[in-house]
């Protein structure tokens, strides 16, 4: 099969091939760091060789499940977490899924909704009185089982299937996706009897979709996670430390945006022309983000949906402050065939594009729209995808983790903790008046 390919042609005005050849020697040394785990944060480096360790009994156990719960003629499944808890899954789930499965429904694979990734009441609300009507199962991910947001739904949503289903019924449909010893949700789930996978302790929320924290999600929606796992072995190979710098797209990519960052280039804007693909920008986002937005460095990773955004955040795009780039993934091959009609009267004036496919014209609008924004100073790179299925998007999801590991490394800080994090959860603990917070919470009232 082919392999997702890197263009990096469109930045060629604005850094030259020389300037991103220069990053070649510190972006194998850096990729050599994450394979030998030798650099910052190494003690979360479980996913580098993640996707050539996946076991055989890890995989048939998850599809397993998803059976058995597949079984149970489920409408619903609910992933309670947060974070990388619930991005990865819901990437790949809205990339492979109909757009309109959650009107359509299915008789084969539930619907997946999330909970825990917020705190709206009105969510929540929402979201029970769904389920009330609906058959339902969830899973909760978190390795403390303390992580205020999907605690608080784990609460509720537990109680409402003990209510309705009975303590033995709904222990048989729930899954503990946690630490394999420790924790809150580790005891309960002893306790319990519930089903559990183990969160790897080397690896990092946001770098877990490879892991049971995505994968469960992703069989009982009724996809090919073998085929997902494949493809990021593909793409584990195909940038691999001893591959040379020039046939390294994970190497190219990171050297290229550091070689941006560097000529003032600041805010980095993940373009798609398939709205399928809005949450892998989500969770490309929080990849970059919590990876590199540190020691007061780091690229800021933003999205669009092309063209829906052209005719909203376009014109800052085409003429606003010149800090951006554009990181452009380009389907190559859709799904399904539409074809514009002839029409006699043709007061729309389309009729020049009858015949031609609807995705044509979504080419045309991108290639356009590449030409008008590199012209008004904006770089672009583009990522192509062969086609939007599971082994791309495992390819996909690799490249882009290993690519995040590198540039961090060459930002120089350690991508792999995220301290800022912390902040907001003290400051909203002593509004709470969580027990142990006391003097946060006289500090922080005394500042009301």
């Amino acid at each position: 099969m082919a392999n997702i390919s890197l263009q990096l042609d469109k930045v060629y005005n604005f850094v030259s091939d020389d300037e991103i050849k220069a990053y070649k020697q510190v972006s194998e040394k850096q990729n050599i760091a994450l394979r030998e785990k030798t650099g910052k944060g190494n003690d979360f480096l479980g996913w580098v060789d993640l996707p050539s360790s996946i076991s055989e009994a890890m995989l048939s156990d998850i599809e397993k499940v998803a059976l058995k719960l597949q079984s149970k003629h489920l409408e619903v499944f609910v992933v309670i977490g947060i974070g990388g808890s619930y991005l990865g899954s819901k990437a790949v789930i809205d990339a492979l899924s109909d757009s309109f499965s959650h009107i359509k429904g299915s008789f084969e694979s539930p619907i997946v909704l999330f909970a825990g990734q917020n705190i709206s009441e009105d969510y929540l609300f929402e979201l029970r009185d769904l389920l009330d009507s609906k058959e339902w199962a969830c899973a909760v991910v978190s390795k403390s089982g303390t992580t205020t947001e999907p605690a608080l739904a784990f609460r509720l949503l537990k109680q409402d299937l003990e209510e309705r289903y009975g303590e033995e019924e709904a222990q048989k449909r729930i899954i503990a996706i946690t630490d394999e010893e420790h924790g809150a949700l580790r005891k309960l789930a002893n306790e319990k009897g519930y089903k559990t996978f183990v969160i790897p302790n080397d690896v990092g929320g946001r770098f877990s979709v490879l892991t049971p924290v995505g994968l469960i999600a992703i069989a009982i929606a009724g996809f090919d996670i073998r085929e997902l796992v494949n493809g990021a072995k593909s793409m584990e190979i195909a940038c691999g430390s001893e591959v040379p710098f020039e046939e390294n797209i994970a190497a190219q990519y990171a050297a290229a945006r550091n070689a941006l960052y560097k000529k003032g280039k600041k805010v980095e804007i993940m373009v798609n022309y398939n709205p399928k693909l809005h949450f892998f920008a989500e969770w490309w986002k929080q990849l970059y983000g919590e990876s590199e937005g540190k020691e007061s460095k780091g690229i800021f990773p933003t999205s669009v949906d092309f063209s829906s955004d052209l005719h909203s955040m376009g014109q800052y795009i085409q003429e606003g402050e010149r800090i951006l780039f554009e990181t452009v993934l380009s389907v190559d091959q859709v799904n399904n065939e539409v074809l514009v009609p002839e029409d006699k009267a043709d007061l729309d004036k389309l009729n020049f594009l009858a015949g031609k496919r609807v995705d044509y014209i979504n080419k045309m609008a991108e290639l356009g729209t590449c030409i008008a924004h590199v012209d008004g100073g904006v770089p672009n790179i583009r990522i192509n995808i062969p086609q939007l299925n599971e082994y791309y998007l495992g390819q996909l999801i690799y490249f882009f983790e290993i690519a995040c590991g590198i540039s961090g490394y060459i930002l120089d800080v350690n991508p792999f903790d995220q301290p800022g994090v912390e902040a907001y959860k003290k400051n909203m603990f002593a509004l709470l008046e969580k027990p142990g917070f006391e003097k946060e919470t006289a500090e922080i009232k005394a500042r009301l």
